[in-house]
């Protein structure tokens, strides 16, 4: 029997119970707090006594109100649109609600490992996000591995899940999330979303990391590129562009931090507000061992001035190919320039230090797996994500971003 079945069962068997709560409720809850009331009541009947004290999370919070009603901890710049009313006070207590923010996540799944949605999801709903997942593909593993296998969802069956969820009214959302995809139509479908989503919700963020290629090369089709120039990028609010994807969409080549900066005002220029270059081929100051990225948010003022804050940060090299990492980025970005929606050097060093706890955590593992002397397989190199789940949710800052 679940718990909801049981709550069924209570209310049925339980009537006078209910009687005497109602009858006694105004009395009561001016003398004793309802958590202690509650469990008083529930000595009137001992299974249902059990059950309250095995599900304590279903018992309403509430604290003796002092002075102020409590403020919702988010409310501050918040771009959550469920936020509606984050304490409410009846007969001096405050009951605490939780505010809720959604994401919707269109990105691969693998069975084995974490690449796209299984490299985001877990990330954001220990930070508190409620995530709906559509899966873009669904393989056994990622493609690094001598074999898999799986299926492809068309343009056609994202706009029938789609249709779905608007059907039942649960189509709104605070965030939308999106990495890697090979499919024009099915990019094209991503879009009429999001401008559908943003038009029910104004303050709608959308992160989209737009995967086209490094170092030099493409590695999905070319037409892809002006999908992603014309259409994705101008309806995204915050994007993670490696060097040469930044290059790409321009039309500007990076050669200079100065460049750089170029590069990503032209991005702003293009519709995102939030911009981080995720690696460079820039000089780091700290030597060889490290990659420079770079980061650039413009925030618009009340008055409609804008002012635009510029980030370099350095991170460490690893010696190792990883599959999913730019996946719980993107994810680590959308949740830490929640948590500080206009101190991008804050969120930055946050998500940066985030990947860096993971990613050593990963690259031990692996090498004590496979040996003296032995490369790590793509099965040892999975990121260590549960393993890293406190790392996740108040990462130890390992690295501070210069603003610029």
């Amino acid at each position: 029997m679940t718990p909801f079945d049981q709550q069924v069962s209570l209310k049925r068997c339980f009537s006078p119970l209910e009687a005497v709560v109602s009858s006694s409720a105004s009395r009561l809850r001016s003398q004793v707090s309802p958590v202690k009331w509650l469990c008083s009541a529930a000595m009137i009947h001992r299974p249902f006594g059990a059950w309250l004290l095995k599900l304590p999370s279903r018992i309403p919070v509430w604290k003796q109100q002092q002075t102020e009603p409590a403020a919702c901890p988010r409310a501050a710049g918040s771009r959550c649109s469920s936020h509606a009313a984050c304490a409410d006070s009846t007969d001096n207590f405050v009951r605490e609600t939780e505010m809720e923010c959604r994401v919707l996540s269109i990105q691969s799944h693998v069975v084995r490992g974490y690449v796209g949605n299984k490299s985001a999801s877990f990330p954001l709903q220990v930070m508190g996000f409620e995530v709906d997942s559509i899966n873009s593909v669904q393989f056994s593993n990622h493609t690094g591995y001598a074999h898999w296998k799986g299926q492809v969802l068309t343009a056609d069956e994202l706009h029938v899940l789609y249709e779905g969820i608007k059907l039942n009214n649960v189509n709104h959302y605070d965030y939308v999330l999106t990495g890697y995809t090979r499919d024009t139509s099915f990019l094209e479908m991503v879009v009429d979303i999001v401008q559908e989503l943003k038009r029910a919700n104004p303050n709608l963020v959308y992160v989209c990391d737009p995967v086209l290629g490094d170092h030099g090369s493409m590695y999905v089709p070319q037409n892809l590129y002006p999908v992603y120039k014309d259409k994705v990028v101008p309806v995204a609010d915050i994007i993670t562009p490696n060097q040469f994807e930044a290059e790409l969409l321009t039309g500007k080549n990076i050669s200079t931090e100065k460049d750089a900066v170029e590069v990503m005002d032209l991005l702003h220029n293009m519709g995102p507000d939030t911009v981080v270059i995720t690696s460079s081929d820039l000089p780091p100051r700290l030597g060889d061992r490290f990659l420079v990225s770079l980061g650039s948010q413009r925030i618009v003022m009340p008055d409609g001035t804008s002012t635009t804050q510029r980030i370099r940060i350095e991170v460490p090299k690893v010696d190792a190919v990883f599959v999913g990492t730019g996946d719980l980025f993107a994810a680590m970005l959308l949740a830490w320039t929640h948590h500080y929606p206009t101190d991008l050097k804050t969120a930055c060093e946050k998500t940066f230090s985030v990947m860096h706890h993971v990613i050593q955590r990963t690259i031990s593992y692996a090498h004590e797996m496979a040996g003296p002397g032995r490369r790590p397989s793509p099965a040892q190199l999975e990121l260590r994500m549960v393993q890293s789940k406190a790392d996740i949710e108040d990462p130890a800052i390992v690295m501070e971003a210069t603003v610029l």
